[in-house]
């Protein structure tokens, strides 16, 4: 039995909201047509799904395995929808994402000698989408640093660098020749990933500035993003203990790519 993919994204609206109502609100259907969708499903599948009584709607074992492989399912099905609308759109294109302080340059130049015939683009990605562009076919193929969400990707170990203190230029340490992690352990540290509801998460190298500007905490980046970032208000110290940072040339696992396996060789050479 193929699975039918409206059939997932309906599941996964339930599954997300728990709730048939707003399922079917943010789908744009109405609510039994969904309830039938998903009874379908159930029968495809030969699984119940979901528990439905009078508490509310829960995800069964099944449903919470398919929740999990229901993901990367719809990603990739996106995925392979872009690639074929960019190949009915004109030449052989290639995209290659990169975070801030990554100079791509070279190896496209490199690529594009090697492939004249190949279009390739760069687009920069940050810590939040990173993974999301890669396994939805927005790019190619990426460089990423860590932390990153390894699922559905496959990892080439490309470079690491140092880690310096990105400081207020009028901060107590801005002069300091370099600093040890011990010396930053009264500052306040800037928050990514896990800023709270009241801290909007920091998404961009610029915003970075802005807070560390404003004395809000401080902060450690790569050392490229140091080289290629700069500003009066700014500064930055490097941190000798601090642990180096690791750049990963990323693709999506599954994907059969001339292309990115060519892209891949180059980067490695």
């Amino acid at each position: 039995m193929d699975l039918d993919l409206r059939k997932i994204r309906y599941f996964v609206a339930v599954a997300e909201l728990l709730n048939f109502g707003r399922a079917a609100e943010r789908l744009h259907i109405a609510q039994p047509v969904l309830s039938r969708q998903i009874r379908a499903l159930e029968k495809d599948l030969d699984a119940t799904l979901f528990v439905r009584d009078s508490h509310g709607v829960t995800l069964t074992a099944a449903g919470r395995q398919l929740l999990d492989d229901a993901q990367p399912l719809l990603a990739g099905a996106e995925a392979a929808r872009r690639r074929v609308h960019r190949a009915a759109r004109g030449p052989r294109r290639l995209v290659v994402g990169f975070r801030a302080g990554v100079v791509v340059t070279g190896v496209i130049r490199a690529f594009g000698a090697a492939h004249p015939d190949v279009e390739v683009q760069a687009r920069r990605v940050e810590w939040d989408d990173q993974e999301d562009l890669i396994l939805d076919g927005t790019v190619d193929l990426a460089y990423l640093r860590r932390p990153i969400r390894e699922q559905g990707l496959r990892l080439l170990p490309v470079f690491t660098e140092a880690r310096v203190a990105m400081l207020p230029a009028d901060h107590r340490l801005a002069g300091k020749q370099d600093l040890a992690l011990a010396d930053l352990d009264a500052e306040p540290r800037l928050r990514y990933v896990d800023a709270g509801p009241d801290d909007p998460p920091i998404r961009t190298v610029e915003e970075k500035f802005e807070r560390v500007a404003a004395g809000h905490g401080i902060t450690l980046v790569p050392q490229s993003v140091a080289e290629q970032y700069s500003r009066p208000d700014i500064t930055y110290v490097p941190v000798l203990d601090a642990e180096p940072d690791q750049v990963f040339l990323a693709w999506e696992a599954a994907r059969r790519s001339p292309l990115v396996a060519a892209f891949v060789t180059v980067a490695q050479s």
